[in-house]
Formats: structure tokens, sequence, C-alpha cells
């Protein structure tokens, strides 16, 4: 055994302690932990496997539950299944999967959904033999005659780009490396824009590439010097345009270039950026529509001519409104479709651009979530959209912006005999100590949880939260959630500030110096469903990953007794180390949400909540914490450093293991199989501790 741990399989390992001093603003941290940054030192890979050997030991009595659980699960899937296809020219566009592969297959028809399939791309033999595979670009030419995709091996979210020529099924000579989420087909068909990633994982190039000539040769069109800018490529709905947009947690700039001269002429700004204002664009006719917040929290909708599109130019299509969120817009030949939160709700207004006349989208459930679905076509009458709820599977519809008729094109198929008429789903207020109302998203299954007085806190109760970067949590369905329902669980979503429910407003009341809102949010949900009987301290699991990491990192260190069994999946728990250390991904674009640490400000409030540097000498529940050893979001160490420092001084004698995936990134395994079991076992560690 190697010098930095001691440990038998029945005991949990102990990592050495090896004081590193951290200094900023005359004040001292002491970290035992630092060493297990550096992943070339065997004995941090030692750690690593240590804890997963005790983590496997330990949960080895929950083998056939872990099992159960599994098949549960994957009995309510139908394994076999089809996408609803897209509509592209005269092609129709879908994926579907098959009965023990895990992966997706790309397919087309030509002309009908009568004609021959064609497969495009096999997921399944590209992954062949590979412990991680993820496609992230898959674009197909403007004259669908080549698709260019990318690959991720290993979960570090670098990805290498192939071009495929659909008549031949011969790939290009070339590969293009190091890219990441964002690229654009010039109409030409020969040109294209990907961008690449430095060091850290930030996309900061922007390269223009023609198609059969290497790598080597791209021009390099654009260098985002600015740490903490992103930058991405893409196109106008109305493929007129190649927009490049950069952008930091709260600033933006967008240059287009016209994409039917790929080679001729620069891209043009639209407006330069200006710190804390925030726009995207996009483009119909001699206009770029604008999104933006400049003096307007909740943002507004502005036009701008093409051909003088600065912001002195910029006239009100949708001015600010204080009570509704403008979220997005999409543009179509004749149509224009308006993105809104209204009471903590995403909804859609369509709008004709011919008559001004305008009609609402709405739905009946309580808590739902809405989103856009594929629309390639830009001279169509149809939006298809996504519908969901707690209770209603995945529903695609087609809705006709003319008529207002909406076609349920395909509802999720739920195996196993589920019945909605079964399940209850409700929208909760818990009044937080300032008097902000925070909803909550439960549902259970109706003789679960009888209402008013028969509700006797016996109820295991699994709730759940996110709360950072303005993302509102939708309340969709899962049906992995039937085998916790069908046990008698209640499951719940505390739509806590920092999220974007309400808007802006509500997330920037959960961010900067207001962060510990988000936390003590969660801590009066988790207290209110106590209170009003759904469950009680012995029968609360919560769970949530990354930054829903840090809010289990910080409520357990706030308020250890209020939870029995907790899960924080790559949890981002050393806030102050990470936000400070400027060679990490992610870092300097992170300051817009969490604070400067080199104002002391920002640093002294930042340390006062951050999980690692507040854990103590106390009880802490049940806790289960997963890491990604190729993460580059939240670097493996934070949770192994944070599992080692809870036990050196946590005083209970509850179970706490850490389980890292020693060959994936951020997201978990990459095949569908491969993460259900993952979601058992987490299920599984839930249901044991619940009852020990």
């Amino acid at each position: 055994m190697h010098d930095n741990m001691t440990q038998n399989q029945s005991t949990p390992p102990v990592a050495q302690k090896q004081p590193y001093v951290l200094e900023l603003h005359g004040d001292r941290r002491i970290d035992n932990y630092f060493w297990m940054r550096d992943i070339e030192n065997p004995q941090v890979t030692a750690y690593l496997e240590a804890e997963n050997t005790y983590t496997e030991e330990a949960m080895k009595s929950t083998t056939d539950l872990q099992q159960q659980l599994y098949d549960e699960i994957l009995s309510r899937i139908k394994e076999t299944d089809l996408s609803v296809p897209v509509r592209k020219d005269n092609y129709y566009y879908y994926s579907r999967t098959e009965e023990g592969k895990a992966y997706a297959i790309h397919c087309r028809k030509q002309g009908s959904l009568e004609a021959p399939e064609q497969i495009l791309l096999d997921e399944n033999e590209l992954a062949e033999g590979q412990e991680y595979f993820n496609v992230g670009v898959f674009q197909i030419s403007p004259n669908h005659e080549i698709l260019a995709y990318a690959v991720d091996n290993n979960g570090s979210e670098r990805y290498t780009i192939y071009f495929l020529d659909l008549k031949t099924f011969k790939l290009y000579p070339e590969t293009i490396s190091d890219t990441y989420y964002s690229f654009a087909w010039a109409n030409d068909n020969q040109t294209v824009f990907y961008t690449k990633v430095d060091e850290a994982n930030r996309p900061f190039k922007l390269f223009r590439h023609q198609l059969g000539k290497p790598q080597e040769e791209d021009v390099l069109i654009y260098h985002e010097p600015d740490d903490s800018y992103f930058l991405s490529v893409g196109k106008t709905r109305s493929e007129a345009y190649i927009v490049m947009s950069l952008g930091s947690q709260v600033t933006s700039e967008a240059h287009f270039l016209d994409a039917n001269n790929p080679l001729k002429g620069a891209f043009q700004i639209v407006n330069p950026r200006v710190q804390g204002v925030e726009y995207e664009i996009e483009h119909h006719g001699d206009y770029f529509y604008i999104v933006t917040n400049d003096k307007a929290i909740n943002f507004k909708l502005m036009k701008a001519p093409v051909a003088s599109p600065s912001q002195q130019n910029w006239e009100t299509v949708i001015p600010h409104r204080e009570d509704i969120m403008l979220s997005g817009v999409s543009l179509f030949a004749k149509h224009l479709v308006i993105y809104e939160r209204v009471n903590g709700l995403p909804c859609a207004t369509v709008q004709n651009l011919e008559t001004n006349k305008s009609q609402n989208i709405t739905f009946p459930e309580p808590t739902y979530g809405f989103f856009e679905g594929s629309n390639p076509e830009f001279n169509t009458n149809i939006l298809r959209f996504t519908y969901t709820s707690l209770i209603t599977p995945p529903s695609v519809f087609d809705y006709d912006m003319e008529t207002n008729a909406r076609e349920l094109k395909k509802e999720t198929e739920v195996l196993g005999g589920y019945d909605k008429t079964q399940y209850e789903s409700e929208m909760l207020i818990a009044t937080a100590s300032d008097g902000a109302k925070i909803p909550i998203s439960i549902i259970y299954k109706k003789n679960t949880a009888k209402k008013g007085t028969v509700k006797n806190g016996q109820n295991p109760l699994f709730l759940t939260g996110y709360g950072s970067y303005g993302y509102p949590y939708p309340a969709t369905f899962s049906s992995s959630r039937l085998p916790l329902l069908e046990r008698g669980f209640v499951f719940a979503i505390a739509h806590i500030r920092g999220g974007g429910e309400f808007g802006r407003k509500w997330y920037e009341s959960g961010k900067f110096l207001n962060k510990k809102n988000t936390f003590t949010d969660f801590i009066t949900c988790a207290e209110y469903l106590i209170e009003q009987k759904w469950t009680s301290e012995q029968h609360l699991a919560i769970s949530g990953g990354s930054a829903g990491g840090l809010l289990m990192g910080a409520v357990i260190n706030m308020r250890p007794d209020l939870f029995k069994v907790v899960v924080a999946d790559v949890p981002f728990v050393d806030v102050v180390t990470t936000i400070a250390d400027t060679s990490l991904p992610l870092s300097a674009i992170e300051w817009d949400e969490w604070g400067n640490p080199n104002e002391k400000v920002y640093y002294d409030y930042m340390k006062s909540y951050s999980p690692y540097d507040n854990v103590e000498a106390k009880n802490y529940p049940h806790l289960l914490v997963t890491a990604g050893l190729n993460d580059p979001r939240v670097k493996y160490w934070e949770p192994a450093k944070w599992t080692a420092k809870l036990r050196e001084l946590k005083t209970d004698k509850n179970i706490l293991l850490l389980k890292t995936n020693m060959g994936a990134g951020h997201g978990g395994a990459s095949g569908r199989y491969e993460s259900l079991k993952e979601l058992a076992f987490e299920y599984a560690f839930v249901l044991t501790w619940l009852k020990n």
C-alpha cells in the first residue's frame, strides 16, 4: 500500500495529510489534500482506486437491489425506438435505438417516410472497444451530401471532427482535433467554421476549413484573448449568415458573415461588447432581431437593419416587462416565435409577421417543461416543440402557426403499464425568511401521500435542486423515477434562487454576494416539506450534481441534522481554491458567477460557504460522492479532497462513499445501459441507507 494511504477493504481509506499553504489577502488556508491534484502521482490513482474498492465492498450487500432497480428502470424503456423524423428539404432525418445497443443509429429517408432507410452513422460501430464514446457536432452539409461529426473518446470534451461522404460512405482524409461543440457549414458545401479549445478547454479560436485540405492549412479567423470569454459559431435559421458569438457569463458580442460568400470579406461586428450587457441575434429579411438585457433585466427584443446593425439603429419590437422574462426567439419566413417565462413557467407566443396577430401556446398542468424542437426549415408554418411534466412523458407536437392546431406526433412510450391517472403532481410554495416564495414541484403516487391530515411524515422523499447560472430546473418526466414512486417515495424539485425560474432577478438574488440564498432556500424547502408532513428528517434524501453538488455540500455543513441520505454527483465543492486558480478550465469565466476571489469581499464570502473549507468535526448524513477522472468541469480532486477531509473530521458512524468513474467525464458513463446502472447504484444507496 502506498505511503499516502492506509486501508483494508472493510474500513475506509485514510488519506495521508500533507499540509499545503494557500495564501490570499493575508489569509492562510491549510489544504492537507492539495497533493491529490497531481494525477501523475501514482499515490493519487491508488487513493481513488482504494476508495472505489471500499465503495464496492460497502455496496456488496445491495447487489441484488441494484440489479432489481436496473431491471425495473430498463423494463420501462422501449429499447428499440425511433425519434420523430425531422424534414429538411427533401429528406427526413431521424435517429433510432436497438435493444442491447448502447448508442444511437442516425438515419434518413429521401422523398417520403415510405422510402428505404439510409443509415448515416451507427454510433455503436464507432464506440466498439471504447470505454467512453460521445458524439458532439453532427451536421449535414446544405446539399445533404456530406456529414460532419465530432467524437470524444474519454469524456474530456475535446472533440475530433470527421467528414463522411454520404454518396460513397468514405471518410475525407483530414480530421480536425481539439474542437468544441459548435460548428457551421457555409452554403458552398466546401467551407466549414469550427472552434478550437485551449489548454484549459476554453473555445478561444475560430478557424475556417476547406474540405479535403489538412488541418494545418486552416485559416485562423479570430482569437479571443480574454480568458473569461467563450467563442462559439453557428448559423442563422434563415441560413443567410454565419454568426460568431463571444460570451462571458454576463457580457456578449456577435459578428456575422455572408454564408454564401465564406471566402470573401470579413466577419462584421453587430455591436461591440459592453461589460454586463448580453445580446444574441437572429435574422429575418433585411433585419437582425436582437434579444438583449441592455437596461432591461428581463430582456427585450430589438431589431436593426443588417446593413447597419450597431446599437444606435436598434428599434424596440418587445419592450422590457417587469414580470415576464424573455428567454429567446425563433424566426420563420412568416412567423416570430417568442419564448418567455411567466409565473415561473415556460410558455410561447407566436406572432404572424404579416398581420402582427399573436397566439399564445399554453398548457394545463401546474408544473411542466416546454422545449423548442428541431425546426430546420425556415419556410414553414409548422413549429415543433416538446412538452413534458412530472407526470406526462416527453410529447413531441407539431403546431400549425397559421391555424393554431397542434398535432401530437409522439409521446415517449413508457412500458410496464404506466398509468398517468395514478399519479398526482403539485406546485407547493415555501416561504423564505426574507419573504421570498420558493416553488417546489412534487409528484407522488396517489395512494402515497394522502392529502390533508393523513400526511403522516413517514413518506420517503427525494428532493433535488440546482440553483446556479440562471438555469431554471424544469419539471420533466423520467421513467427512471418510477421505481422510487412505486416504493412510496415523493419526488420533489426545489426551484431555488440562483436558477432562472422567475427571470433575471431570481437568478441575481442567488449569485455573487447573495449566493447563500440558494442554500437557505433549499433548507427552507426541506423544512416546509417536513412541517407539512410530506416527510421527516429520517425519511429525507437529497441529491444534486455539479453546482447542485455545491448545494449539497453547503446545506450539509449548515444543517446536517435535516437530511438522512445525500448524493453529490461530480460536486463543485472546493470553491475558493478552484475559482482563484486561473490555470483551471472555466475559472476566469466563473468570476462572473461567483465573484473574483482577488477582491477580498468575494474571497471572504466564498470562503464562508465553500463546502471544502467549512467541513467541521460534527455529524454528517449518509453520503455518496461521485467523480469523473477526465471531468474537465469539476476536476476529480474536488470530490476526492472533500471525501478525505470529511473522513478525517466527521464524528458520526454514517456511511461515506466516493465512486470515481476512471474512464469518463462530467456526465458519467456514455452508453445508455452503463448510465442506467449508475442510476440504479445511486437509488440502491438511497433506499438502503434511508432504512439504516
